[in-house]
């Protein structure tokens, strides 16, 4: 079976969109943790994290989220785009269990599903190639 080229383009395409949305969201997400936003605050003191240590932890998240998200544009590397998947996952997660409305962890659905949507698509081009489905 030969390379269908349109799909192959299409995939490649899709692939560049998924990184530049979970760049974006890693980035925006990483600036407020730099921020040490107080709204985040009860997040962390919901699953047992003192304030104070929720304060020293997100300038590190916000690095870690910053840098994660340059290697996506850079180098998308399966396994941190997973990570990156779950740790959104997680994030959206918090809300309801820091009592916020079921609704809050539904709202970010995207934010942990981009990633790993992008994931899967990682490795469909060489699949594409190879003529596999």
């Amino acid at each position: 079976m030969g390379i269908n080229k349109r799909s192959l383009r299409n995939a490649k395409a899709a692939s560049w969109v998924l990184r530049i949305v979970v760049a974006g969201e890693f980035i925006g997400h990483g600036v407020f943790a730099l921020q040490v936003k107080q709204g985040w605050i009860p997040y962390f003191t919901s699953v047992g994290i003192s304030a104070g240590t929720a304060a020293t932890l997100m300038p590190l998240i916000g690095i870690m989220d910053i840098a994660l998200a340059v290697l996506i544009l850079v180098k998308p590397i399966r396994l941190i785009v997973l990570w990156m998947a779950l740790w959104a996952f997680l994030t959206a997660l918090i809300r309801p269990i820091a009592g916020e409305p079921i609704w809050d962890f539904v709202e970010r659905f995207a934010n942990w599903g981009a990633p790993l949507a992008l994931f899967l698509l990682l490795d469909s081009p060489r699949r594409l190639k190879r003529g596999e489905n």
